[in-house]
């Protein structure tokens, strides 16, 4: 769909819902509601993600084959708990663009980066620096730089900012290029947020990637805001790892576990360094307990213990929806949806508002972050008025259709509030 083909009408919003093959899969989702029970606007999937109605089914199907099974359940239970983080990989690794064998659901998001980070950042006295993009998510921040005082270097010396051109908001790839020509004898690795959580700027995978290669660098990235909302075709692109959580786009409940991937020309090294704990361990003999520690090839082989189930139950509960719904029709929403909310922001006349997220859907998700010419005020009205999107300090209010439960009346409605507040 292109521009020239949306309206600013109630009616087209509808008509677009009603021929929407994807619109079903909203009554799949509890939507939070006011005190007389009208629906919020809910654009906040990029913090949060919905919880799907199948959620509290499938906890409680662990919930009670835990109390007739009690530890039986690790072999008995309807979905047995021993080899449970085995639902999900299949359909997280469609999400993610990877093989099954590269991709495992295992702790949280910044965990998974520093047990990645033992394994792919391997500095030495000369080659040691980090990159990351200059206003990437802070834990992101925090993590490496954490990192490379545990190695022993000056963290301000030892992490390399890229960083936008003065006057501008989102980072170019040629000055990507410039740095590792400038820096790429010292830098040990590459550590990139795939879609920005504060422009929504969404990186490419496959140029970073052959980039840092290049120039004998690791190559890491962090998919927490892009997981569920982009394709990363992780296996295809290249990157030695990535990490992510499954609370936002993937809908799998607030601190739920995260997912990582390892490339598959790591899978059998036995030169890697690694953290390890006994789930990592050799599925055939790891009740035997008193062997040297034999690591499962591929994703497996990092994981520490065993998984929290009910946490995964959340997770299987919205990857079946994924599944279902297919996450090449989700994109395609997506890039539809997020033009159309683009669209209407565009028809509101006057400079008080400006979208600072890049126009081509392919250097995008979901999220289109606007910056407004206003303090904290006019967002505050926007939740007052029913709309639930969220802040960035100093002046920017995120909004993310989420494609698998958000309308296009959701975004209608939501510009046509914000327009009267302005």
């Amino acid at each position: 769909m292109t521009t020239a083909t949306y309206e600013n009408t109630l009616a087209f919003a509808k008509e677009q819902d009603q021929n929407d093959p994807l619109h079903k899969f909203r009554k799949e989702f509890h939507i939070p509601t006011d005190k007389n029970g009208k629906e919020h606007v809910y654009l906040c999937g990029n913090s949060l993600g919905l919880q799907p109605k199948n959620t509290q089914k499938y906890i409680q199907e662990e919930l009670n084959d835990w109390s007739k099974f009690g530890v039986e359940g690790h072999t008995e239970a309807k979905h047995p708990w021993m080899p449970y983080h085995e639902f999900l990989t299949e359909k997280m690794a469609k999400i993610v663009g990877a093989k099954p064998s590269e991709v495992v659901m295992m702790n949280t998001l910044t965990t998974n980066l520093h047990l990645m980070m033992v394994s792919f950042y391997r500095p030495t006295s000369k080659k040691y620096k980090i990159v990351i993009e200059s206003d990437a998510f802070p834990s992101d921040k925090y993590a490496v730089e954490s990192q490379l005082d545990f190695h022993g270097f000056d963290k301000k010396e030892g992490l390399i900012l890229w960083k936008p051109r003065k006057g501008e908001e989102l980072c170019r790839f040629e000055d990507l290029e410039k740095i590792m020509e400038e820096h790429g004898d010292e830098i040990a690795l590459l550590l990139i947020g795939s879609t920005n959580y504060y422009t929504g700027q969404s990186f490419p995978i496959k140029k970073i990637t052959e980039l840092g290669h290049q120039h004998n660098a690791k190559v890491g990235i962090d998919l927490a805001h892009g997981a569920g909302n982009i394709q990363p075709n992780l296996h295809e692109n290249g990157p030695d790892f990535a990490v992510w959580c499954s609370y936002k786009y993937l809908n799998s409940g607030p601190g739920s576990l995260g997912g990582c991937f390892v490339h598959e020309r790591h899978a059998n090294d036995s030169n890697l360094k690694r953290f390890a704990g006994w789930w990592g361990h050799n599925k055939q003999t790891r009740f035997n307990m008193r062997q040297e520690f034999d690591p499962i090839p591929g994703a497996e082989g990092w994981q520490l213990s065993n998984p929290p189930i009910l946490s995964m139950a959340a997770i299987r509960a919205s990857l079946d929806l994924f599944d279902e719904a297919g996450f090449d029709n989700i994109r395609k929403k997506s890039v539809e949806l997020t033009g159309y909310l683009e669209f209407l922001l565009q028809e509101i006349e006057g400079d008080q508002i400006e979208i600072i997220t890049p126009r081509n859907p392919e250097e995008r998700g979901c999220q289109l972050s606007i910056k407004v010419n206003a303090n904290k005020e006019l967002f505050n009205k926007l939740m007052n008025a029913g709309v639930i999107a969220d802040w960035r300090e100093p002046n920017v209010i995120r909004i993310a259709p989420a494609p698998i439960y958000n309308s296009y009346e959701d975004v209608y409605n939501m510009v046509s509030i914000l327009k009267e507040l302005l």
